[in-house]
């Protein structure tokens, strides 16, 4: 064992010069090729891409008919007979229910006998006063006999009057007893049951609503004041609801409604959107997950947010001169570090739109050095709508 140990460190100091050379080389090559990729992965670098971006706000809503009418009663009474339930469809003028009109009848009749009977003193008092006009012209009553006839003649056509007009209320409530349909629609909802009393004594009661037009839907969604600026009627609008999970519905902002109202100590504004259901699938209260396009664009150079926030270039070139990163990018391009100057577009809540002629495919934003704390501290700009 001794002798080939021997004979292994002889060979060695032989051929040390050998291995010295080759360790020499070894140790260049890791220098030239180890130092390279050093200074390569020197900077944090984000991709610029192209791509589409879009600005959008979210919310959601209540899918219902853009007109609903109540249909109520003006007098009370127990329901006789009921026509229609629940989907029926209705044209202006079918019935829907009818009222028990036995009472609503006797207080037609009672009025007409009223008026009967004042017709009656009526045409008595004209004929008192007719005879006393002609005895007072031929001198034998008093003038004053006279116009009290008058007056009881004129009295009488009050009476008259008021017991005609108690009679044609009668024949009006009469008739109230029978609710017809006030517009063409289809009755989604129903309130009352044959049998059933109703009591208008101080308000009108519901007892149906009908959709004019199914085919035609609206939402009503909320949106903050932080986002209701960038809202304009006639932008386009996709949703989805859960009956229907795999498939988007267009839409279009109506109006804009000017009344706000605060939840939760935020301000928000009722956003109308037109829909056309003209397939009939979607129903009155279904919740609409909404993303309003408030802006987009297509095949444009874009970047991640966070490729912006570089406050200096301090570490990444030693002479920017005037550039800044709010008007320069400092990009990488192979090996080489290159400045150009850019300008925000589209913002979105992830990307941004980077506008420069001299961006060319391949090109990396600086954001900082490996192992450099960023500068970018301070607040966050205030985050805008959301997009995608």
């Amino acid at each position: 064992m001794k002798n080939k140990m021997g004979r292994v460190f002889k060979w060695l100091w032989r051929k040390k010069w050998w291995i010295l050379i080759l360790a020499a080389l070894v140790v260049a090559i890791m220098l030239i090729f180890g130092g390279g990729k050093s200074k390569k992965s020197e900077f944090v670098t984000l991709p610029i891409n192209k791509g589409d971006l879009r600005q959008v706000v979210t919310a959601t809503g209540e899918i219902q008919p853009v007109n609903t009418v109540s249909v109520g009663s003006q007098v009370s009474g127990t329901i006789d007979a009921l026509y229609v339930d629940y989907n029926s469809k209705v044209k202006k003028g079918d019935l829907l229910l009818t009222i028990e009109p036995s009472v609503l009848q006797a207080s037609v009749d009672e009025a007409k006998a009223s008026l009967i009977s004042a017709e009656s003193q009526r045409n008595y008092a004209k004929s008192e006063y007719m005879r006393n006009k002609t005895l007072y012209n031929d001198g034998y009553i008093a003038r004053a006999e006279m116009e009290q006839s008058q007056t009881a003649y004129e009295q009488a056509e009050q009476s008259v009057a008021r017991a005609r007009s108690q009679y044609e209320r009668a024949e009006t409530n009469l008739g109230y007893a029978t609710i017809t349909s006030p517009v063409d629609g289809t009755v989604i909802s129903r309130k009352v049951d044959k049998g059933q009393t109703v009591a208008a004594s101080f308000q009108t009661p519901d007892l149906f609503e009908i959709a004019e037009d199914l085919s035609k839907m609206q939402i009503e969604t909320s949106v903050s004041e932080a986002d209701i600026g960038v809202i304009k009627e006639g932008q386009p609008v996709s949703f989805t609801v859960d009956a229907y999970p795999t498939q988007t519905f267009d839409g279009v902002v109506r109006q804009i409604r000017l009344s706000p109202t605060t939840t939760s100590n935020v301000v928000v504004y009722t956003v109308v959107i037109d829909v056309d259901n003209s397939d009939m699938r979607l129903m009155p209260g279904m919740t609409a997950f909404v993303t309003i396009i408030v802006s987009e664009k297509h095949d444009v150079w874009k970047v991640q947010n966070a490729a912006l926030l570089l406050r200096s270039f301090e570490g990444i070139l030693e002479n920017p001169g005037d550039a800044t990163p709010k008007t320069h990018l400092a990009i990488s391009r192979g090996e080489q570090i290159s400045i150009i100057p850019f300008e925000k577009g589209l913002v979105t809540a992830t990307e941004t739109e980077v506008i420069s002629d001299e961006i060319v495919q391949g090109d990396k934003i600086i954001v900082g050095k490996t192992g450099q704390q960023s500068k970018a501290g301070g607040s966050q700009p205030r985050r805008g709508p959301g997009g995608m």
